[in-house]
């Protein structure tokens, strides 16, 4: 992004409405939003000229194709220089298996998601990730059972409703 960017109600809102379904029609996205379709592109273009919507893409029902598990591991590394963490963030970069990577707080320094096909699978992961020599002291693995819930969009309104009452959001690079 380049100097400021302007965010008004609805702009979220048509951030909102794309993160739910990418390949909603201009058309409908305007009558949803309450702007008429050439307006409502033109927002559209320009948020993702801003680099706000980084991208579009499906959401595969994975269990209608194939058995996997979700593991989820805390990871404690040997070393808590910044070198120590670059280089596990390098080496876990090349893990296709792995589907996300958090730097936390409290005891343990990454809560790691991978999806695997089975339980000898995430062990030869794991096994794998040991033998890089990434600075891994110890871990701890979470087999999901069931996953009652998962969401793929984030509440938009409600995290920036304090910050829409009568005003625009600015965002700078």
């Amino acid at each position: 992004m380049n100097g400021l960017l302007k965010l008004d109600r609805l702009d979220i809102a048509i951030l909102s409405h794309l993160q739910k379904d990418g390949r909603i029609s201009n058309v409908n996205l305007a009558d949803a939003v309450g702007l008429s379709p050439s307006p409502c592109l033109q927002r559209v273009k320009r948020l993702e000229a801003s680099g706000l919507i980084s991208g579009y893409q499906a959401h595969i029902n994975l269990p209608k194709i194939t058995q996997f598990i979700n593991v989820f591991t805390e990871v404690t590394l040997k070393g808590h220089r910044r070198e120590d963490f670059q280089c596990f963030e390098q080496g876990l970069s090349q893990v296709d298996e792995l589907m996300e990577c958090h730097l936390i707080t409290g005891g343990y320094d990454y809560l790691l998601r991978f999806v695997t096909r089975t339980i000898e699978h995430y062990q030869e992961v794991i096994e794998n990730l040991l033998d890089a020599g990434l600075g891994i002291e110890k871990y701890f693995s979470y087999i999901v059972i069931k996953s009652p819930i998962i969401k793929n969009s984030v509440p938009l309104e409600s995290l920036l409703n304090n910050a829409l009452r009568g005003r625009d959001i600015i965002l700078t690079d």
